[in-house]
């Protein structure tokens, strides 16, 4: 069994035999785990489309590798080490038309002297915060 996350979507689709690299599905499983269409003339959501690259390598037996197809259009993929888990990521453009207006939730931090500080008591003022993580 595979599981395909993307964007609020975690689909459980079956595992395909025998190939061990990329991510390959039929039709339906890519327009039910994704929500775009693999169509003749490519990749297509809504008014959108995609063309396939030219030299036909991502396409075999009736399949498409969606994770190289998802590379191809620019866009982040992840799977763990066994390769049963995907997680296909959405483009900064898409994050970005979710972020306007939106505020950011509450939260307090130590500043370098150990006081407190919390994000609501700078509402109105422009704020950079830095994070870092030796991880």
């Amino acid at each position: 069994m595979l599981t395909v996350i993307h964007e609020q979507r975690e689909t459980a689709l079956p595992a395909i035999e025998g190939i061990e690299e990329g991510l390959w599905l039929d039709p339906q499983a890519i327009e039910r785990a994704t929500g775009w269409s693999w169509k003749p003339q490519g990749m297509c959501q809504a008014d959108t489309c995609i063309p396939l690259p030219r030299d036909g390598h991502l396409v075999r037996d009736g399949r498409l590798d969606l994770s190289g197809m998802w590379a191809y259009m620019g866009l982040p993929v992840l799977h763990d080490e066994a390769r049963k888990t995907w997680v296909l990521g959405s483009g900064a453009t898409q994050r970005s038309q979710l972020a306007p207006g939106t505020p950011a939730p509450d939260f307090e931090l130590p500043d370098l002297s150990g006081q407190m500080h919390r994000l609501s008591d700078l509402r109105g003022r422009k704020v950079l915060l830095t994070t870092w993580a030796s991880w």
